[in-house]
This record gives C-alpha cells, sequence and structure tokens, in this order.
C-alpha cells in the first residue's frame, strides 16, 4: 500500500486530495498545526468525515526539526505540498508572514525528503498568480513569470525550488501551476464563496446586499476535486515536469454574480454594491490557463464547467444554511 503525505490537509485541495488517494487505496498521512487540533469542529471540518481512515501529525512547515521527526517516521511514497498562506490581499498586509512560510516552508519539507526520505515523489502547488501580469494570454509552462503580490512571487520561489531540486538532487519533483479552483469547502474569505454564500443569505431573508470590488475581474475557475486528480496524474509518470492546470475558459465576477443570483432566481444588480473597499490594490491582466500539456500527457482535462461549478456551490450555501450551520 502507498503512503501519502499531504501538507495541508484540511484545506480546500488537502481534504478533496485526501479522499481521492483514499479511493485509490493509499495509506493517508497529513501535517496539521497544533492549534488545529485545539478545536477540530472548527479547524477540521472538511475532513472530519475521513478522521477515521487517515493519520494526522501535528507539526509545522516553518519548523525544519518538526518536519524530519514526521518524514523519517512515515517514510511517505508520495508528499503533496499544498499548505501555504494562500489568501492573496493579505499578502500585501503581512509579507514577511508570506515569506516565511511560503518559501521556508517550501525549502524545508524539499530538503527534509532529500535527507530523510529521497524516494519520496514531491508536488509542489504552484499558482496563476505566478503569472502576474503576463504579457501573453494564455498562458502556459513557457510563459514568463511576473508576480504582483508578495504571494505570486513566493510561489515562484517555490517553484524554482523545487526545478532546482529536481536538476541538483535528481529528485522526483513536480510543480502544479492551478488556476483558481473553488467548491463547496472554498474559505469564505474569498470572493466566490462570499459571493455564494451571500446570495443564499438574501434568498432566505437573511442578508439584503452582496458588496463586492471590480466585477469586471477575470479568472479562470475550475471545479477543486477536478484538479487534485491531476496533482496525483502527475506524480504517476515516469518522469518529474511541471504543468498548467486550468479550463482555458476565462469568466468575470459579474458572470459569477449573474449566475449565483440566477441560481436562486433573483435579478443580481438589485443587491449587489460596488465598494471600492474590495478593489485589489494590483489587478492581474486576465489569467487564462492553456493547459494542453496535460491534456496531452496526463489525459487530463476538467468535468465540471464553470455553470456547474456556481450552482454546486450556491446549493451547498442554501443547504447549510437552511440546516442552521
Amino acid at each position: 500500500m502507498k503512503k501519502a503525505f499531504i501538507t495541508g490537509i484540511s484545506g480546500q485541495d488537502g481534504s478533496y486530495l485526501a479522499e481521492f488517494l483514499l479511493s485509490k487505496g493509499y495509506e493517508v498521512h497529513g501535517l496539521v498545526q497544533r492549534l488545529e487540533l485545539e478545536d477540530p469542529e472548527r479547524n477540521l471540518w472538511r475532513i472530519s468525515h475521513l478522521l477515521d481512515n487517515i493519520t494526522l501529525h501535528p507539526g509545522s512547515i516553518e519548523s525544519f526539526p518538526s518536519l524530519f521527526r514526521i518524514f523519517e517516521k512515515v517514510q511517505p511514497d508520495e508528499c503533496y505540498h499544498l499548505a501555504a498562506a494562500s489568501f492573496v490581499s493579505y499578502s500585501f498586509d503581512d509579507e514577511f508572514a508570506i515569506f516565511n512560510a511560503n518559501v521556508n516552508g517550501t525549502h524545508y519539507v524539499l530538503s527534509v525528503i532529500k535527507e530523510s526520505a529521497p524516494n519520496c515523489r514531491f508536488y509542489f502547488a504552484g499558482s496563476s498568480e505566478m503569472f502576474g501580469n503576463a504579457n501573453i494570454s494564455p498562458q502556459n509552462e513557457s510563459t514568463p513569470f511576473n508576480p504582483r503580490s508578495a504571494y505570486g512571487i513566493t510561489k515562484v520561489t517555490g517553484f524554482h525550488l523545487t526545478k532546482n531540486y529536481r536538476q541538483s538532487y535528481n529528485l522526483f519533483t513536480c510543480s502544479g501551476i492551478l488556476y483558481n479552483h473553488e467548491s463547496e469547502r472554498r474559505g469564505f474569505e474569498y470572493v466566490t464563496r462570499k459571493i455564494t454564500s451571500t446570495v443564499a443569505k438574501i434568498k432566505l431573508g437573511l442578508a439584503a446586499e452582496l458588496r463586492l470590488g471590480n466585477l469586471e475581474a477575470m479568472r479562470d475557475w475550475g471545479y477543486a476535486p477536478d484538479y487534485v486528480q491531476a496533482m496525483w496524474s502527475m506524480l504517476q509518470q515516469s518522469e518529474p515536469d511541471d504543468y498548467v492546470i486550468a479550463t482555458g475558459k476565462p469568466h468575470s465576477v459579474k458572470e459569477f454574480v449573474a449566475h449565483a443570483f440566477h441560481e436562486v432566481g433573483l435579478d443580481w444588480e438589485k443587491y449587489v454594491i460596488i465598494d471600492p473597499r474590495f478593489f485589489r490594490l494590483t489587478e492581474n491582466q486576465i489569467l487564462t490557463g492553456d493547459a494542453s500539456k496535460a491534456y496531452s500527457i496526463l489525459k487530463w482535462a476538467p468535468n465540471e464547467d464553470f455553470n456547474g461549478l456556481v450552482s454546486r456551490m450556491i446549493r451547498a450555501d442554501l443547504t447549510r444554511l437552511e440546516k442552521g450551520s
């Protein structure tokens, strides 16, 4: 039985990846912060249904000794490094914390694998934010990086660290440059979940308005469970490489809003208020991914389309609120 280790297992992607790997017969281990274990109902809700089938290890990606101890014990066959400070707007407010968690954390995990589990295959979670203000659209694996946030810069650094460990130490390391991917398990601080949760509240009479920033901002949105399958596929190849994972179909925030309100039978223009507080300090050019390489080599393609994604999220929030949770 293969062993997989997931940093960030309690997050959106980590929870779906854990489910997927269990379905493949893996023994699944995950890294969690000790603080998360003190209030599992609040912090581990995404994986609460999996707790009897996975093994959690308290530790920190910012502590090399902590990681070394865990990897020495587990000896995983595959490591999926998903943990990161990931909300882009926060990266302007606390750049030092973002760099420490994302750059040092990635370096520590790679170094621990090199020292204690050199046969472990490694996946690094890259981001479309690495391209930032790209002058080419759509972007593929050859497009130059031009990040416009501290978060994007840390992901570019992690990408190069991952590539360096592949080339210098002959480790099996891959980076997935994933474009925006959402789901019913998305955090409420992200605009997509803010939209669907607020629209559901408006439908149920629990809210009266939805305040948003730039409605014209465009994103290449996919469905998270589709994307974790691509992560796994990268580590099953005969040779390590890097891949863009995306739908290739950009949509505006306005489109997301319109479909969300349509799903509950309401006119969005009656409820949406543009609020300058929610505009990004810097807005990227249209980030659209060209996943041709993944289509060709990994035989990967998204299963859920944009409208289906929005509908899933709205239905989940309606159900949650109707249950009083």
